[in-house]
C-alpha cells in the first residue's frame, strides 16, 4: 500500500506541509483533536462504510520471539476528518506482540464514512529499551482509500515500513448503519478463556472476524465495539466459551437485525457466567 510522499511523522515532514492537506484533503493536520462523534446519533439514510477486520503484525525486526508495540492508527473521514482511532496505546502501554499475530484494535471511536475516501494515518513504533529516541519505526505516514475503486470483497494490504509491516484487512460496507456493541460479564463463577466474533453479510457473501480474545476472571465490560452492518440484514455474534483444559466447551450465538436508530440486548446465561449483549443502532450524517 503506498504511503503519500512527505508524510512522516518521526522527522516532523508531515507537518512540514500543512498547506498541501489543508488545499488536497481539505483538514488541518495539526489538529490533533479526536473525533468527537459518538455514536448513536439519528439520521434516515443508510450511507456506504468502510469496516476494519483487523490488522497482523506481518513482519517485524525480530523474527521470533515477542516485540512491544505502541502508537496508533487512526481513520480521517468525510464526516469531521479529525483522527477516529482504530489502535491507540502510549509507550507505558504496549501491547506485546509477534510476527504473524493479530494485533488487538480498541477503535475505532464511530463507523468510518466512506463517499471518496479515507486517509489512514499511522505512527506505530516498537518499544526498544528505556529511551523513546531508540525504539524502531514500524510504520509511518498516511495512506489513501478510495471510497470508489474499494471492493465489498474483504481485501487486505500491506503498509511496509522501516522496520516491518503491518497487514490490514478491510471491506465497502455498501447502504450500512452503525453497531454499537457492547459487552457485560457479570456473576463470574470460575475464570475462562472467551472469544467473540462477528459476522456481517458483504452482498453476496458473510465475513467473520474477531471482536475479543482473552481471560475471564471475574466481572467486567469488554468496552464497546463499532461494526458497520448492511441496513436491514443480520449480524450475528458468536461467544466460545474455553474453560481452561475441560472438555466442557461452550458456543452461544446470538443475531440482530440492523435498523436506522433503536436498541436491542440478549442475555446468554452460562453455567460460569451471565453475559448481556447490547446493541446501538445510528447512522452516520452524510
Amino acid at each position: 500500500m503506498p504511503i503519500i510522499s512527505g508524510s512522516s511523522h518521526r522527522d516532523g515532514a508531515i507537518y512540514k506541509r500543512a498547506a498541501h492537506w489543508e488545499h488536497n484533503y481539505f483538514f488541518d493536520i495539526t489538529d490533533r483533536t479526536e473525533t468527537r462523534l459518538e455514536p448513536a446519533r439519528a439520521y434516515d439514510i443508510p450511507r456506504n462504510m468502510m469496516q476494519i477486520f483487523s490488522m497482523k503484525l506481518a513482519k517485524a525486526p525480530i523474527n521470533s520471539g515477542s516485540i512491544q508495540l505502541y502508537g496508533y492508527i487512526a481513520a480521517h473521514d468525510e464526516v469531521d476528518l479529525r483522527l477516529n482511532y482504530v489502535f491507540n496505546r502510549s509507550r507505558d502501554d504496549p501491547i506485546t506482540v509477534q510476527q504473524g499475530s493479530l494485533i488487538e484494535m480498541n477503535g475505532p471511536k464511530r463507523a468510518i464514512l466512506l463517499i471518496f475516501d479515507v486517509l489512514l494515518e499511522f505512527d506505530m513504533r516498537i518499544k526498544n529499551g528505556e529511551n523513546e529516541e531508540d525504539d524502531l519505526q514500524l510504520i509511518d505516514g498516511i495512506s489513501e482509500f478510495y471510497g470508489l475503486r474499494m471492493s465489498w470483497r474483504p481485501h487486505e494490504v500491506r503498509i511496509g515500513g522501516n522496520c516491518g509491516a503491518v497487514d490490514t484487512s478491510f471491506a465497502l460496507v455498501h447502504n450500512s448503519v452503525e453497531a454499537t456493541v457492547q459487552v457485560i460479564i457479570s456473576k463470574v463463577q470460575t475464570g475462562f478463556d472467551l472469544s467473540l466474533s462477528s459476522t456481517i453479510a458483504l452482498l453476496e457473501m458473510n465475513k467473520e472476524f474477531q471482536l475479543f480474545s482473552g481471560n475471564i476472571s471475574e466481572s467486567c465490560g469488554l468496552g464497546s465495539f463499532v461494526i458497520a452492518v448492511t441496513w436491514d440484514t443480520l449480524m450475528n455474534l458468536k461467544f466460545k466459551v474455553d474453560h481452561q483444559g475441560r472438555n466442557n466447551n461452550i458456543e452461544r450465538n446470538c443475531s440482530f437485525k440492523a435498523k436506522l436508530n433503536g436498541h436491542a440486548s440478549h442475555q446468554l446465561n452460562l453455567e460460569t457466567a451471565s453475559i448481556l449483549v447490547k446493541v446501538t443502532w445510528a447512522v452516520l450524517p452524510a
